[in-house]
């Protein structure tokens, strides 16, 4: 089996979503938390957004990224508890080509030494569509930085080895082509 790895550092192009009906950019303290770590990390920042609770609002900017030849991964903080407007999971998942199924695990088990037991009440998860990975991360800051230090920041990495996420990314057009919606 050949190595997925490679010795140069590849940046990559990263959306943040966060799901929240309560807060705004300035108060989005999760979605910073991913963007100062992905940034600093080597990657670029492709476009930020703010979600309400809402399956439907969820899928749509989900779609449009997934969509874009220009959105390698994307990162949605926020809705994977289990109250009545917690759905990012449900919005997600029947979106998603493929499930990257330990990523929930590994995060849970992580976070324990944290937060202990109340790790199981995370529904964290990631998975591939259209060549874009997307990670669904609970919306508290710290719970996001425990996801970048203790497993993003290695599988983004193009350097990892033995394997890493960036092999499966897709690969970035020389011109893309305008999507609708899509900035110009």
């Amino acid at each position: 089996m050949a190595h997925l790895s490679n010795p140069e550092f590849q940046s990559l192009r990263i959306a943040v979503m966060t799901v929240s009906d309560t807060r705004n950019l300035t108060t989005d303290g999760s979605g910073q938390a991913l963007i100062g770590a992905l940034e600093e990390a080597g990657h670029a920042l492709y476009e930020r957004a703010l979600v309400p609770d809402d399956i439907w609002q969820i899928r749509a900017c989900l779609s449009i990224w997934i969509a874009d030849p220009l959105v390698q991964v994307v990162l949605i903080t926020g809705g994977t508890g289990f109250t009545a407007r917690d759905n990012t999971p449900q919005a997600v998942t029947p979106l998603l080509d493929k499930t990257v199924d330990g990523f929930g695990e590994l995060f849970r088990q992580i976070s324990l030494s944290e937060i202990g037991t109340s790790t199981v009440q995370s529904r964290a998860l990631a998975g591939f569509s259209n060549s874009t990975l997307v990670c669904c991360l609970p919306g508290s800051p710290s719970a996001c930085r425990t996801a970048w230090n203790g497993i993003l920041l290695e599988q983004l990495d193009s350097r990892t080895k033995p394997c890493n996420f960036v092999p499966h990314l897709k690969r970035l057009p020389e011109q893309a082509p305008a999507l609708c919606g899509a900035r110009s």
